[in-house]
């Protein structure tokens, strides 16, 4: 595990109950742990995106450690639901969560940037996890899809203040929360013959927040292994 930079990271313990993900009861501590053995300042940050105050909240408290150069979004609302079976609280809940604060979080991130940059400088990368899981998923997939829009504008619109905005999306993922059944079907449907890992993951978004990814901009990039390509 490599680790360049300090780290504000937020997380919301009462979510992780509700849906029942798999985890531990200390884990952002523990993650915390790890980073700082590694010689890094950590600030752990509690707080509901659904909330319109928490992404500047995130924002602030990361500043506090330094100059805020970088935002990884990979929050998420996901419980299932279909056309006929979505409520209104939970498609609104959703877009809150999903889009709302993905832009709310980007808004604040960038406003903290020095505006102008010399022409082709990075002032401030940003990286967003999506999905393409739709059908049954209904409210998560639809503000999944306004998340891409919201990012993929963010690297025209934020230009002036040098920011590469990319999204990834990194197919199925094996984090614990797949049965048997699921872990075969994706299988299955990747043409790699294995799910993806985790290092999968931020092995990409580290080549996007290096000097080497800085020409990657604006894009949705697939790293699934050709997870249904055919």
């Amino acid at each position: 595990m490599a680790v360049d930079g300090d780290l504000a990271l937020n997380y919301w313990r009462p979510y992780d109950d509700r849906v029942g993900l798999e985890r531990n009861p200390d884990d952002p501590e523990s993650i915390a742990s790890e980073c700082r053995a590694l010689g890094v300042a950590v600030e752990l940050v509690p707080g509901d995106l659904s909330d319109p105050a928490v992404p500047a909240e995130v924002i602030r408290a990361a500043g506090t450690l330094g100059p805020v150069t970088g935002l990884v979004m990979s929050h998420c609302e996901s419980v299932d639901s279909a056309i006929l079976t979505t409520d209104l609280e939970s498609w609104d809940r959703h877009f809150a969560v999903n889009a709302r604060a993905t832009w709310l979080l980007i808004k604040a991130f960038a406003e903290q940037l020095r505006e102008p940059v010399v022409a082709g400088d990075v002032g401030g990368r940003i990286v967003a996890l999506t999905s393409d899981h739709t059908v049954h998923n209904l409210p998560y997939g639809a503000s999944k899809g306004a998340l891409d829009r919201i990012v993929t504008a963010a690297a025209v619109e934020l230009a002036g203040r040098g920011v590469r905005a990319n999204v990834v999306n990194p197919g199925p993922i094996d984090t614990g929360w797949m049965d048997d059944a699921t872990r075969r079907s994706g299988i299955d449907a990747t043409p790699a013959g294995r799910l993806g890992t985790a290092e999968d993951t931020t092995d990409l978004v580290r080549f996007l927040f290096s000097e080497q990814g800085s020409w990657m901009n604006g894009q949705i990039l697939y790293s699934n292994g050709g997870f249904k390509v055919g």
